[in-house]
C-alpha cells in the first residue's frame, strides 16, 4: 500500500513576540510616529537615485514615450510597489498575530494615472484631484493554514490598517520649499 504525504512549506516567519511588543508600544502611545527619510539625486533627464539609509539606491526613470531613458520603473510604479510592499507587510503581520502560517503571498497592482497636465509644463489645465492615480486595483493570491474566508478577513484587515494605502486614500499636509 502506497501512502501519499502532503508537505506544506511556509513563508519565512516574522518574530511574533517582537510584533506583539511593537503592538503594545503603539497602544501605549497611539499618537506616536516615526519619520522616513529619502535623499533623491537627479542624474539627468528623468533618471533619479533615491538613497534610503545604507541601502542601494532606488532608481527611478520614465519610459521613452515620456522622454526618459526607460532604465528603471517610473515614479508611479514605485508608488504602487510601495503599496504592494506595505500590504504584504500588513498581511504577514496580521496572519502572524492570528497564528496563521502563510505558504503563498503575491500581489498584482494596477493604477490608472493621469498626467495630462504634463507635470505642469504646458499640458492641460488640471486641478490636483484630477491628476495622479484615479483608480487602483489590487489582486492578492494568499494561501496558508486558514480558510479562504479567514484569509480574506486578514487581507481586508491589513488593507484597513495599511499606512501606505491610507496615505494614498487620505489627504496629507505637505510642504515643499528650497533648501536654506
Amino acid at each position: 500500500m502506497n501512502k501519499t504525504e502532503t508537505v506544506t512549506s511556509y513563508l519565512r516567519p516574522i518574530d511574533r513576540d517582537g510584533l506583539l511588543e511593537f503592538g503594545n508600544k503603539g497602544c501605549s502611545n497611539p499618537d506616536g510616529y516615526g519619520t522616513n527619510k529619502v535623499h533623491t539625486v537627479c542624474e539627468g533627464q528623468y533618471r533619479t537615485l533615491s538613497y534610503v539609509g545604507d541601502h542601494a539606491p532606488v532608481v527611478v526613470d520614465e519610459p521613452l514615450h515620456l522622454f526618459g531613458q526607460n532604465t528603471a520603473p517610473a515614479p508611479g510604479e514605485i508608488v504602487l510597489s510601495a503599496l504592494g510592499g506595505c500590504l504584504a507587510v500588513g498581511i504577514t503581520a496580521v496572519a502572524t498575530y492570528r497564528n496563521v502560517k502563510l505558504s503563498k503571498l503575491e500581489l498584482w497592482i494596477e493604477g490608472d494615472i493621469s498626467n495630462t497636465a504634463a507635470w505642469g509644463a504646458g499640458g492641460a489645465d488640471r486641478e490636483p484631484e484630477q491628476m495622479g492615480f484615479q483608480k487602483i486595483r489590487v489582486k492578492i493570491a494568499v494561501e496558508g493554514d486558514a480558510s479562504r474566508e479567514e484569509l480574506d478577513e486578514i487581507v481586508q484587515h491589513a488593507n484597513y490598517f495599511s499606512p501606505v494605502a491610507n496615505s494614498m486614500r487620505n489627504p496629507i499636509p505637505m510642504t515643499i520649499g528650497l533648501v536654506d
